[in-house]
Protein backbone atom coordinates (compact mmCIF):
# COMPACT_ATOMS: atom_id res chain seq x y z
CA UNK A 1 0.00 0.00 0.00
CA UNK A 2 3.27 2.27 0.64
CA UNK A 3 3.03 3.18 -3.22
CA UNK A 4 -0.93 3.49 -3.33
CA UNK A 5 -2.05 5.50 -6.49
CA UNK A 6 -5.40 6.48 -4.31
CA UNK A 7 -3.24 8.65 -2.10
CA UNK A 8 -0.81 9.81 -4.52
CA UNK A 9 -2.47 13.27 -4.44
CA UNK A 10 -1.42 13.84 -0.65
CA UNK A 11 1.91 13.76 -1.34
CA UNK A 12 2.90 17.46 -1.48
CA UNK A 13 1.78 19.29 2.03
CA UNK A 14 -0.36 23.02 1.71
CA UNK A 15 2.50 25.33 3.30
CA UNK A 16 -0.33 27.57 4.62
CA UNK A 17 -0.93 28.16 8.13
CA UNK A 18 -4.79 27.96 9.53
CA UNK A 19 -4.54 31.29 10.86
CA UNK A 20 -2.98 32.64 7.41
CA UNK A 21 -5.35 30.88 5.42
CA UNK A 22 -8.14 33.02 7.50
CA UNK A 23 -6.79 36.17 7.12
CA UNK A 24 -6.40 35.85 3.60
CA UNK A 25 -10.02 34.98 3.52
CA UNK A 26 -10.77 37.85 5.85
CA UNK A 27 -9.07 39.93 3.91
CA UNK A 28 -11.00 39.21 0.23
CA UNK A 29 -14.08 39.42 2.62
CA UNK A 30 -13.76 42.60 3.37
CA UNK A 31 -11.37 43.23 6.46
CA UNK A 32 -13.17 40.75 9.10
CA UNK A 33 -10.43 39.51 11.65
CA UNK A 34 -12.08 37.07 13.33
CA UNK A 35 -9.47 34.36 13.89
CA UNK A 36 -11.58 31.87 15.59
CA UNK A 37 -12.26 29.86 12.77
CA UNK A 38 -8.80 29.02 12.29
CA UNK A 39 -9.00 27.57 16.13
CA UNK A 40 -10.91 24.05 14.70
CA UNK A 41 -9.43 21.94 12.13
CA UNK A 42 -11.15 22.35 8.78
CA UNK A 43 -11.40 18.84 6.14
CA UNK A 44 -8.11 20.52 4.52
CA UNK A 45 -5.60 20.98 7.45
CA UNK A 46 -6.84 17.05 8.59
CA UNK A 47 -5.31 16.20 4.80
CA UNK A 48 -2.60 18.51 5.19
CA UNK A 49 -1.61 17.50 8.37
CA UNK A 50 -2.31 13.43 6.98
CA UNK A 51 -0.19 14.09 3.99
CA UNK A 52 2.08 15.83 6.34
CA UNK A 53 2.39 12.53 8.12
CA UNK A 54 2.44 10.29 4.83
CA UNK A 55 5.28 11.99 3.50
CA UNK A 56 7.13 11.16 6.87
CA UNK A 57 6.09 8.18 6.51
CA UNK A 58 7.60 7.70 3.41
CA UNK A 59 11.20 8.68 4.40
CA UNK A 60 11.31 6.42 7.41
CA UNK A 61 10.68 9.29 9.55
CA UNK A 62 8.27 7.29 11.85
CA UNK A 63 8.60 8.97 15.19
CA UNK A 64 8.37 12.44 13.16
CA UNK A 65 4.81 11.17 12.01
CA UNK A 66 3.79 9.41 15.17
CA UNK A 67 3.21 12.77 17.46
CA UNK A 68 0.86 14.05 14.05
CA UNK A 69 -1.31 10.95 13.73
CA UNK A 70 -1.63 11.16 17.33
CA UNK A 71 -2.75 14.83 16.96
CA UNK A 72 -5.45 13.14 14.06
CA UNK A 73 -6.53 10.53 16.21
CA UNK A 74 -7.40 12.92 19.24
CA UNK A 75 -9.51 15.41 17.05
CA UNK A 76 -11.16 12.07 15.04
CA UNK A 77 -10.86 8.56 17.45
CA UNK A 78 -12.69 7.41 13.80
CA UNK A 79 -9.58 8.20 11.36
CA UNK A 80 -8.95 4.89 10.15
CA UNK A 81 -6.37 5.87 8.13
CA UNK A 82 -4.77 7.37 10.49
CA UNK A 83 -4.79 4.80 13.08
CA UNK A 84 -3.34 2.52 10.58
CA UNK A 85 -0.60 4.61 9.47
CA UNK A 86 -0.04 5.06 13.61
CA UNK A 87 0.19 0.85 13.56
CA UNK A 88 2.66 0.83 10.57
CA UNK A 89 4.83 3.78 12.01
CA UNK A 90 4.92 1.47 15.83
CA UNK A 91 5.65 -1.67 13.74
CA UNK A 92 8.58 -0.51 11.78
CA UNK A 93 9.86 0.30 14.74
CA UNK A 94 9.58 -2.74 16.61
CA UNK A 95 7.00 -2.14 18.53
CA UNK A 96 4.64 -4.86 17.91
CA UNK A 97 2.31 -4.49 20.55
CA UNK A 98 1.26 -0.39 19.60
CA UNK A 99 1.03 -1.09 16.32
CA UNK A 100 -1.59 -4.67 17.09
CA UNK A 101 -3.60 -2.05 19.09
CA UNK A 102 -3.82 0.58 16.69
CA UNK A 103 -4.50 -1.89 13.74
CA UNK A 104 -7.12 -3.25 15.75
CA UNK A 105 -8.70 -0.21 16.71
CA UNK A 106 -9.11 0.79 13.23
CA UNK A 107 -10.75 -2.24 12.32
CA UNK A 108 -13.14 -1.74 15.19
CA UNK A 109 -14.47 0.65 13.09
CA UNK A 110 -13.86 -0.23 9.51
CA UNK A 111 -13.06 -4.26 9.68
CA UNK A 112 -13.01 -3.85 5.79
CA UNK A 113 -10.25 -1.17 5.64
CA UNK A 114 -7.62 -2.37 3.33
CA UNK A 115 -4.25 -1.09 4.80
CA UNK A 116 -5.16 -2.06 7.91
CA UNK A 117 -5.77 -5.51 7.05
CA UNK A 118 -2.80 -5.79 5.19
CA UNK A 119 -0.74 -4.63 7.42
CA UNK A 120 -1.85 -6.49 10.48
CA UNK A 121 -1.49 -9.80 8.25
CA UNK A 122 2.42 -8.54 7.71
CA UNK A 123 2.60 -7.42 11.47
CA UNK A 124 0.73 -11.23 12.55
CA UNK A 125 3.76 -12.80 10.37
CA UNK A 126 6.49 -11.28 11.97
CA UNK A 127 5.25 -12.42 15.41
CA UNK A 128 5.26 -15.96 13.65
CA UNK A 129 1.02 -16.17 13.27
CA UNK A 130 0.28 -17.75 10.35
CA UNK A 131 -2.99 -18.63 10.83
CA UNK A 132 -3.90 -15.50 11.80
CA UNK A 133 -2.39 -13.77 8.84
CA UNK A 134 -3.99 -16.31 6.35
CA UNK A 135 -7.23 -14.68 8.09
CA UNK A 136 -6.58 -11.39 6.90
CA UNK A 137 -5.52 -12.59 3.43
CA UNK A 138 -9.04 -13.80 3.69
CA UNK A 139 -10.55 -10.81 4.98
CA UNK A 140 -8.60 -8.89 2.25
CA UNK A 141 -10.02 -11.25 -0.88
CA UNK A 142 -13.75 -10.41 0.06
CA UNK A 143 -13.02 -7.08 0.64
CA UNK A 144 -11.14 -5.92 -2.44
CA UNK A 145 -10.70 -9.38 -4.92
CA UNK A 146 -7.12 -9.16 -6.67
CA UNK A 147 -5.95 -6.01 -5.30
CA UNK A 148 -2.38 -4.84 -4.47
CA UNK A 149 -2.78 -5.10 -0.62
CA UNK A 150 -3.80 -8.85 -1.08
CA UNK A 151 -1.35 -9.36 -3.45
CA UNK A 152 1.62 -8.00 -1.11
CA UNK A 153 0.21 -9.84 1.66
CA UNK A 154 0.02 -12.95 -0.19
CA UNK A 155 3.15 -12.85 -1.72
CA UNK A 156 4.89 -12.40 1.98
CA UNK A 157 2.97 -15.33 3.15
CA UNK A 158 4.29 -17.46 0.47
CA UNK A 159 7.93 -15.67 1.35
CA UNK A 160 6.98 -16.89 4.92
CA UNK A 161 6.24 -20.29 4.31
CA UNK A 162 9.08 -20.77 2.13
CA UNK A 163 11.32 -19.58 4.90
CA UNK A 164 9.85 -22.14 7.31
CA UNK A 165 10.47 -24.82 4.97
CA UNK A 166 14.28 -24.34 4.33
Amino acid sequence: MRGSARMAFLAVPVLVSATALASMTAGAAGGNTDHSAATSPTPSIVQDDYATAKGLIDRERYRDAIPILEKLVAKNPADTDALNELGYSHRELGREQRALNYYLQALAIEPGHVGANEYLGELHLTMKDLPKAEERLAVLQKACGNCEEYSELKEKIADHRTKQQS
